[in-house]
Parts: C-alpha cells; sequence; structure tokens
C-alpha cells in the first residue's frame, strides 16, 4: 500500500518517489521510474537496501530477533506444529484444519517414490561425489522425468510439482547420501511420518530392522521447521530470480539448491563445524577465542552472529534446546568435538566480547552439533538444509509467479572498465 511520497534533488531537479509501507517493517521508497525520470540507478551491492519484491510469505526483524511464518512466530510453529503443517501453511497462507491436515499429510506421502529410472541416473556420479552434486542434478533432472507438471501457466501443474517436491526431496537426500556411503538405497514407507520415514531412508539396511527414535525425529523435524523460509536470502532470491525467467519449477529449485551450496550460506553449519574440529579441545579454546578477538588475525568463529539478526537468532534458542535434548537421548557426554562447542556456547553467552559485539551461536552452530550427533555426516548438511528450505522456496517461487506485477529479472551495474575504444589489428599490437 501507497503512503507519502519522498523527493529526491538530483543537479537541480527534484523527483517524487511514492513511500509504499508493508503491514509491520520498513516502509520502501520506490524507485522503480528513477531511470526514467533522471538517467540514474542506484548502487547497493548485495541488494542489502533493496527490496526486490512484495511477499506476504515470511518477515524477519533482526534488530528484535524475530521470525514469522505467515505471521505466526517460529517459537510457536516449532512447539506446537510439526513440519508438514509448517508447508502448508506457507505454501496455503492459512494453519490447516484437521481435515486440510490429514489430507495433505496423505498427498505428500503417496508421492514420496521417485521414478525407479533415476536410481540409474545415480550411478552417472562418482562414489565420492559430494551429495549437494548429487542433489543439485537429480533435482535438475526431476523436469526430465515429470513432464505433466513443468508448465507455469497452469494452476493445477504447478501444484502437482509444488507437491512432487515437498514429497520427493527427502527421498533424493536420502538416496544423495545412500550413494556416496555405498549403501542401497531405501524405499519409502507410508506408514511412517515424514521425517521418521526421511529417517528410516538414510539409516536402515537391508540386513535388520530399523526403528525410528522419536526423539531424534521430533528434533530432526523440528530444524527442518527452522530452516523452512528466511524471507529473500541469496538462494530465495536466485529461485525467483531463475523463476522470473519462465524456466520450469524443478530447474528453479536446482538453482536454489546450487546457490546453497555455498559456504556463507547453507554450508554455514558445516563450516561451524569444521572450525569446532580445527580447535579441536577444550585446552586450545583460549587460544582460538584470543585469535577471534584479534582484528588482524584472519581466524573467525563460524556459526556465531548473523548478517539480519542483529540481536539473538530466534531458531538458536529453539535449536539450543533440541540439541541438548538429542545429546541427552544419545547419552553423548565424551565427545571432545561436542565439548569444544558446549565450552565455547558457555563462553558465547557469558564473554562481555561477545555479548558487546552480539555474537550469540546462531541456529548453524547448533545444527551442525544436532546433525553431528544423529550420525550425519558434515557433507550432508546442506543437503538437508535444502530438503527444508524447499518448501520455502516453492511458496516464494508460486506467489512471484501469481504476481501480475512480476518481471523478468534485471539488475542494473555501475560499469568501471574500459570506455569505447578502437579494435587494433593483431599485427599492430
Amino acid at each position: 500500500m501507497s503512503g507519502t511520497t519522498s523527493q529526491l534533488q538530483i543537479d537541480g531537479k527534484t523527483v517524487d518517489m511514492a513511500i509504499k509501507t508493508g503491514s509491520i517493517g520498513p516502509s520502501v521508497i520506490d524507485i522503480a521510474k528513477l531511470y526514467a525520470q533522471t538517467g540514474m540507478f542506484t548502487y547497493d551491492p548485495g541488494f542489502t537496501s533493496t527490496a526486490s519484491c512484495e511477499s506476504q510469505i515470511t518477515y524477519i526483524d533482526g534488530d528484535e530477533g524475530v521470525l514469522l511464518y505467515r505471521g505466526y512466530p517460529i517459537e510457536q510453529l516449532a512447539e506446537h506444529g510439526d513440519f508438514l503443517e509448517t508447508c502448508y501453511l506457507l505454501l496455503e497462507g492459512e494453519l490447516p484444519t484437521a481435515v486440510q491436515k490429514a489430507d495433505f499429510d496423505y498427498r505428500v506421502t503417496r508421492h514420496t517414490m521417485v521414478h525407479e529410472q533415476m536410481a540409474r541416473f545415480f550411478q552417472g556420479f562418482r562414489r565420492d561425489a559430494h551429495p549437494m552434486a548429487v542433489m543439485v542434478g537429480s533435482i535438475g533432472a526431476m523436469s526430465a522425468f515429470y513432464h505433466d507438471s513443468t508448465d507455469i501457466s497452469d494452476p493445477y501443474q504447478r501444484m502437482v510439482a509444488s507437491m512432487r517436491m515437498i514429497a520427493k526431496m527427502p527421498t533424493l537426500a536420502a538416496m544423495a547420501y545412500k550413494y556416496t556411503v555405498g549403501q542401497p538405497f531405501v524405499y519409502p514407507l507410508n506408514s511412517l511420518d515424514y521425517t521418521s520415514n526421511f529417517l528410516r531412508m538414510c539409516f536402515a539396511v537391508p540386513a535388520e530392522e530399523y526403528k525410528v527414535n522419536p526423539v531424534l525425529s521430533r528434533a530432526l523435524d523440528r530444524i527442518f521447521i527452522l530452516h523452512a523460509d528466511h524471507e529473500q536470502n541469496a538462494s530465495t532470491s536466485t529461485v525467483r530470480l531463475a523463476g522470473s525467467s519462465g524456466a520450469n519449477p524443478f530447474a528453479c529449485i536446482a538453482a536454489g539448491t546450487a546457490c546453497l551450496w555455498g559456504p556463507a550460506h547453507g554450508g554455514a553449519n558445516e563450516a561451524a563445524l569444521k572450525m569446532l574440529e580445527e580447535i579441536g579441545s577444550v585446552d586450545n579454546i583460549p587460544k582460538y577465542i584470543a585469535k577471534a578477538k584479534d582484528k588482524n588475525d584472519p581466524f573467525r568463529l563460524m556459526g556465531f552472529g548473523h548478517r539480519v539478526y542483529k540481536n539473538y537468532d530466534p531458531r538458536a534458542k529453539i535449536m539450543q534446546k533440541t540439541t541438548h535434548e538429542v545429546l541427552n537421548e544419545l547419552g553423548i557426554k565424551d565427545d571432545p568435538l561436542l565439548d569444544v562447542a558446549m565450552e565455547l556456547e558457555r563462553i558465547a553467552l557469558s564473554d562481555s566480547y561477545f555479548i558487546e559485539k552480539k555474537l550469540y551461536p546462531n541456529i548453524d552452530f547448533y545444527s551442525g552439533i544436532t546433525l553431528k550427533a544423529m550420525g550425519f555426516p558434515t557433507s550432508m548438511f546442506t543437503a538437508l538444509f535444502a530438503l527444508a528450505r524447499t518448501v520455502g522456496w516453492i511458496a516464494q517461487w508460486k506467489e512471484m509467479i501469481e504476481d501480475p506485477s512480476q518481471r523478468i529479472g534485471r539488475p542494473r551495474q555501475l560499469y568501471t572498465g574500459a570506455p569505447q575504444r578502437e579494435y587494433t589489428p593483431i599485427g599492430r599490437r
């Protein structure tokens, strides 16, 4: 909705620009016509001060440590709901009734199998391929298997593609894991809930019966909820940008998955665990704390602070509790890596340096510890992130497609290269 206007003065010329106000959060200055009126662009590396779209899905207040999905606090959803309920909320805009929830769960559960030919597709990867490399390839390949849900102009096909990706992503992630550890694929089981089914596909083997631990299943389900969406982050923006060209939904999610692979984004929990491995033992912590405080030392503590949250990451509070539940359930008390993590946590929450700079443990710090304790290798961490974030990507993609003001993305640039010059024949150079 539009509010007042702002004025910009350039070379004696005054330009009026509308100020648009959202339901909550900062207002924005509409600069869509700035180039037409002034011949100038804005310069905003990383788009940190630019709203690239209008959205009704997720809201973040980084200063206050608030994260809302469709208006609902993340704490309430993680405490009282489950992941598929969150999926329904992000996609449809409202929490489901009991009937709607049962129908949604049924449809997702019965779409979890992938085309049998995809098993042979996996054999094209090296046996030691990174799970994310396998994920990027297999998600993109889904468009070659499911031609009947790639027409983005058809609402029904968009719905089918959305359900397929939410349902099949755990199967693809489990297959990627099984392939890299050299174990046979485990088919989904319809009698299990979404997260329990995923755990079984990852850790069951044909030689023996597998029983899902409900504490671990609930913890992983909560991790999925916490990662389901996070406003216009790098991977979500990638999905929207890819989708703006009219690309099929599977290609768009594959693009988002590729972006998520970066260590500054989805790979942050893997980087946090590698940092713990570098520190090695509790005895080494003082040395690394001193390195972290030294401005001239390149060492940085991974898993602390957040680009958006200038206060405490609300997801980290939930993950802290979940981490300790998992460690208690598994009886893990003598793991050197976890000892380092717990001591770092204690220091970060009590040391004045960390408190003043608001370098609190973030969700990546806790999720890495939790996933390791569950038995996942670090190479799988980002794949699990992609699994959880898929519903957010789909919701954002769907919102973009249905937005009448949507146009193909085309960022501008500040060109600083050579000005126009004449070509010189090779013999005269």
